[in-house]
């Protein structure tokens, strides 16, 4: 099943796959399960995890190289497209490939970064492993074996590294999902964020992430950043050793900051470490203004997107044509606002300025229309019908009506609705109990919006003495 995303941590891993003749087809394609579900939870990237396979075969080959496949879908349709090449298990000449292309920027290897490998293996090799693989964990390459076959338990374990019970699995093709988790948190020990690097990078933001170094309550950080170009603007924050993050903002769009980490303690050294971040272009804002929820006196402003870099929003609105403007001010962290007490039928120009933090004002405007105000119906009048039922009718309301709706509210017994079309201009009531009073309202419909409606309350007289009712309202 899908398993927690697995982020911060930054690392070439390179599979070395048994693609010879001594594997079979069957084998081959539960390891490719095995690798995929090995790496589904890893966030793949330039600054996070690069991946590469190299068949060993009679002649290894790179299946692609690191910087391929950045994201879990395309890595993801690679592994399963990968065919297996048979010949021989030249696993000596895989290795000492593999060595070349772990340091190869060509091969979308990075400078600095955790190397691991991952030999999946039947447990056979026709060539001598032992030098090349000693040169790769000479040259820091940490390297975990699966053997899906007997093997040589000495010889394995003196090619994985130190100690093999972390580092060597014994395990049935078919059972490889028993040992995803404990691989795979292995991987994790050696690639998740061992150096101070930045994530969440934003035009005036971004956050410090780095081992945990320190461990007395005493011991704390101080970290230094400046822009590159003015190292004489450095700028020093403390943070207790307990902490392995921090957000730095209010920094300047497409600015490049060197950063250091120096950790203080008083029993042991630490070397600071030093990374260099640039922050992303400035976006605008707004760079879209929405009018809508339109009616007679008022309509909803929004806008997109909001930016922390803004302090705060002004909206100038005034009817066309005309020079009468009036002003709304709305905080940075909201994104819209009603403007109301309004004209009906009137256009207005509506401009929405975001104030940034720096001072600087960009702005955009739009037109908005409010609607016509919906009239009411006339002459809303009452007649007896015979017992508990009357006949409601009244004139029809101005303009282009859709249709009407006849609310009565009973004084006992439950309200009812009634629409109708255009042309109709009475219904009847039933149900209405002598000696009750009832109200009664008729309301326009139109095609932007509701008319006004005209309500008149009416008394259900006992006997024969008929109904009573309001003046219109």
């Amino acid at each position: 099943g899908p398993q927690p995303s697995v982020s911060n941590s930054e690392g070439d891993l390179l599979f070395l796959l048994d693609s010879s003749g001594s594997v079979s087809y069957y084998e081959f394609s539960r390891v490719k399960e095995f690798m995929w579900d090995l790496l589904q939870p890893f966030t793949f990237g330039p600054k996070d995890v690069q991946t590469s396979i190299i068949h060993i075969s009679t002649t290894p080959t790179m299946e692609f190289p690191f910087d391929r496949h950045q994201s879990a879908g395309a890595l993801h349709q690679a592994i399963r497209n990968t065919q297996q090449l048979m010949g021989d298990t030249n696993t000596g000449k895989a290795l000492s490939y593999a060595k070349e292309k772990l340091f190869s920027g060509e091969a979308g290897a990075r400078p600095e970064v955790p190397k691991v490998l991952v030999w999946v293996t039947d447990g056979f090799s026709t060539d001598d492993i032992s030098e090349p693989m000693q040169l790769l964990k000479d040259m820091g390459v940490t390297v975990f074996i699966v053997s899906t076959g007997r093997g040589n338990y000495l010889e394995l374990s003196a090619a994985a590294s130190q100690p093999p019970e972390k580092h060597l699995h014994f395990v049935d093709v078919d059972d490889l999902p028993i040992i995803t988790k404990e691989l795979r948190d292995g991987i994790l020990d050696v690639i998740q964020a061992n150096r101070l690097h930045a994530v969440d990078v934003t035009s005036s933001s971004f956050r410090l992430v780095w081992p945990k170094l320190l461990s007395q309550e005493t011991d704390y950080y101080t970290l230094e950043y400046a822009p590159r170009d003015e190292l004489g603007k450095k700028r020093t924050k403390q943070v207790a050793g307990a902490h392995t993050s921090l957000l730095l903002s209010n920094l300047a769009p497409e600015t490049t900051y060197e950063v250091a980490l120096i950790p203080e303690s008083n029993i042991h050294y630490f070397a600071p470490q030093t990374t260099r971040v640039t922050t992303l272009a400035e976006e605008i804002s707004p760079a879209q203004v929405l009018i809508s929820e339109s009616g007679p006196h008022s309509f909803h402003v929004s806008w997109a997107p909001t930016l922390d870099s803004v302090n705060s929003y002004q909206i100038l609105y005034g009817p066309l044509p005309g020079n009468s403007v009036k002003l709304l001010e709305v905080d940075g962290k909201h994104n819209s606002t009603v403007v109301d007490k309004l004209t009906p039928n009137t256009t207005y120009l509506v401009t929405v300025t975001a104030v940034y933090k720096s001072g600087k004002e960009k702005s955009l405007s739009a037109k908005a229309c409010t609607q016509e105000e919906g009239s009411k119906v006339r002459h809303l009048r009452f007649e007896d019908m015979g017992p508990n039922t009357l006949k409601a009718s009244w004139d029809s309301a101005a303009g282009k009506v859709l249709g009407y709706r006849v609310r009565c509210r009973r004084q006992t017994g439950p309200s009812s609705l009634l629409s109708v079309s255009p042309q109709v201009h009475s219904v009847l009531l039933t149900d209405l109990p002598a000696g009750t009073t009832n109200k009664v309202c008729v309301k326009p419909i139109y095609k932007s919006q509701a008319g006004k409606r005209l309500c008149r309350m009416v008394h259900m007289q006992p006997g024969e003495l008929g109904v009573s009712h309001s003046p219109e309202a």
